[in-house]
Order: structure tokens, then sequence, then C-alpha cells
């Protein structure tokens, strides 16, 4: 559904859902990274971590869907569309990148290494520089997109979806817990197990042109085009079983990771490499993030609510959301006492009521369920 300025509804509620989304994956965070980088308190922590971040985590996806749905194949020259990006993405996305070199860290230190990446202490970040490379294959692709067949897409669209296993089988294939490597301001990244084409002297494989970002632009591609108005019961039948499926991967995998460093044995932590491990099925580019995408784009199409609530506070919301998140990382920081309090309250009630803490043979607190 369109108002009168030609918006499309759905997309300004999957649009603040998207940023609200984000700022509970960054609210959790301090429950697992912290000490020497990784560091789970309690199994509480572990379980309520992994279910609330888990709920959330195609939040990123959503928002390449969004601007795939809203401007691909271009509908301006490639000229009027750089232009407007620039002002619109760009501008905004320079000045909070200042800000954020003089809020943490040392700023000389942060403006190096803005030559060669972004601040790692503001690390959301990250997201600018793979939209503008979205951004910037959109001209190239559109003349494709625009005569595309539903069946040629299809075909991609598979090819995508087989990319978001390949994450999940160099963790397989490697046996466990994937070396780390680290780049500018100490990035952590795992380091690639070699597959199909990949070795020391190419990075590039078979599959490396369809994995990541590229698949969610051709989804929304996918759904503008070939998608028409379904019922309910259409909507249902596959958005549910879609969410219960990429839930359960990028809930289990992150519990079962944390649950095996620990050995039962809380707190767990170490370098970040460990949380890098435990964040495996959390990762955009895996099956779980990508099924859980297509269940909730599913079921943001079917809102149609446009009404008062809508103009005066979800459409200035979503005219404000990339502003909010760029700078959200600087409030939340303030804020994080209240997550803390709110977990801690969950932890205490919830958790150890269900679950009560046993001791093993040398008397620590060992894991009700890593025993069951």
């Amino acid at each position: 559904m369109r108002t009168d300025e030609q918006r499309i509804v759905w997309i300004d509620w999957m649009r603040v859902a998207a940023c609200l989304m984000v700022m509970v994956v960054h609210c959790v965070e301090p429950f697992y990274l912290g000490g020497e980088g990784s560091l789970i308190l309690t199994r509480g922590d572990a379980f309520w971590a992994s279910l609330f971040d888990s709920l959330v985590r195609s939040c990123v996806p959503l928002f390449i869907i969004a601007s795939s749905y809203l401007q691909f194949p271009l509908k301006h020259s490639t000229g009027d569309f750089v232009r407007r990006r620039a002002v619109r993405v760009l501008v905004p996305f320079l000045v909070w990148t200042v800000v954020y070199c003089f809020v943490w860290g040392e700023p000389v230190q942060n403006f190096h290494n803005l030559m060669f990446n972004f601040n790692y202490s503001a690390g959301h970040l990250w997201f600018v520089y793979m939209l503008v490379g979205v951004y910037m294959l959109m001209p190239l692709l559109s003349p494709w997109a625009e005569r595309v067949s539903k069946r040629e897409l299809q075909v991609y669209l598979v090819i995508c979806l087989f990319t978001t296993m390949i994450p999940l089988l160099r963790d397989y294939l490697a046996q466990g817990e994937l070396s780390v490597i680290y780049g500018t301001s100490g990035l952590p990244r795992q380091a690639m197990y070699p597959l199909w084409g990949e070795c020391s002297w190419n990075s590039y494989g078979m599959f490396y042109y369809f994995s990541g970002f590229i698949g969610y632009l051709l989804l929304g591609l996918y759904f503008r085009k070939f998608v028409g108005d379904l019922s309910w019961g259409k909507t249902l039948a596959v958005a549910i079983p879609c969410y219960v499926a990429g839930f359960s991967i990028t809930f289990g995998g992150f519990l079962r990771r944390a649950f095996e460093s620990a050995d039962g044995v809380f707190p767990v932590g170490g370098k970040v490499a460990e949380a890098v491990w435990w964040e495996t099925t959390w990762t955009n580019d895996t099956i779980g993030v990508a099924l859980m995408a297509v269940a909730w784009i599913l079921l943001f199409r079917k809102v149609k609510a446009s009404g008062a609530f809508y103009r005066k506070v979800l459409l200035p919301v979503s005219k404000a959301s990339y502003g909010m998140y760029l700078m959200h990382l600087l409030l939340l920081v303030f804020d994080s006492w209240f997550g803390y309090i709110f977990f801690v309250y969950i932890h205490h009630v919830v958790w150890r009521f269900l679950f009560p803490p046993q001791k093993n043979a040398l008397g620590k607190e060992r894991d009700s369920l890593y025993v069951i």
C-alpha cells in the first residue's frame, strides 16, 4: 500500500523495525563481549543473549532488501543516482565518522586507521562501506534486472541461498574453532577454509560473486517484480517455517558453541577469536539469517496500517532511521546499564527457577542444560 506521497507503507514499518532490531543486537553484545575480548559470565547470559540476538539477527539484510525494493533497477541515470546517494548516505556518514574518532580511543590513531577501514570503536559503521559497495553494483546490474525472467532470477537466488551454507561448511571442515586473523585496529576475522578454487594465491572461489549481500539485493528485486499480494494463509505457510528454521540455526548455533567452550562451567571467555567463533551462525551471509529475512519480508508486506500513528509517529522515524543507525551506538553506551538490569532480572527470576544450578566434583557451578 502507498500513501499520498507514494511511499510504500510496509517498507516504512520494516525499516523502523530493522532499526530497533539493530539496537537490540548491540544491547546484547556486552553479555558475551568483554574481558580480553569474549566473556560470558553465566549460562543465563549465554541463553538469553543467544535468544534475543537470534530473534532479530536478520535486521541488516532487511535494510538491503528495502533499498533493493525501492531503487533496483535504477529509476534515474547513474549520475543522478550517485549524487542522490552521496548526499543521503556519505555526508552524514563522514560527519559521524569524525564524531566517533573523538569519542573513543586516540583521535590521531583513529584518523590514521580511517585510511584503511572504519574506526573499530564504532564498529557499526562497517554497514556503510558494505552499502556503498552494493550501490556501486546497482547501475551495473540494472539493465539485466529490468529484463530478467522469474525463472532466471529464481536460479540465481538458489545459488545465493547455497552460498549461505558455506560459512557453516567451513566451520565443519575446520573441525571446530577457526583461526582468526587481525587487521587494522585489531579487527578479527575467521581465516577461510579454502573451498572450490580458493587458495593462498586466489581468494575468489567459484561462488564468491554470488555470496554476501548480493543475494539480498536480488531477493528485494524478486519480491517487487514477481511476488504479488499473498493471502495470510499463504504468507504464514511460508513465513513460519522459514522463521522457525532460521531461528533454530542461529540460536542453537551460538548456544552450542558457547556451551562447548564453557564445558559446562561458567564464566567462559578468552580472546575475541572465541566470540568470533560463537557468532558463526549469526553472520549475515548464513542460512539461518537469510531464512528469517524471508519470513520478515513476507510478514511486513501484509502491513497496511497508514493512519494517524503511521503519519505522525512511524513515518518521521522511518525517514530518520539512517541517522538513528549512525548515532545509536553513542546513546546505547550511556544507557547500557538499563540493559544490564533487565538481563540480571531475567537471569535470577526466570532462569534460576527453570534450571537450578548444579555443582560438579570440584564444587564449581555446572550448567544444567549441558548436563541434560
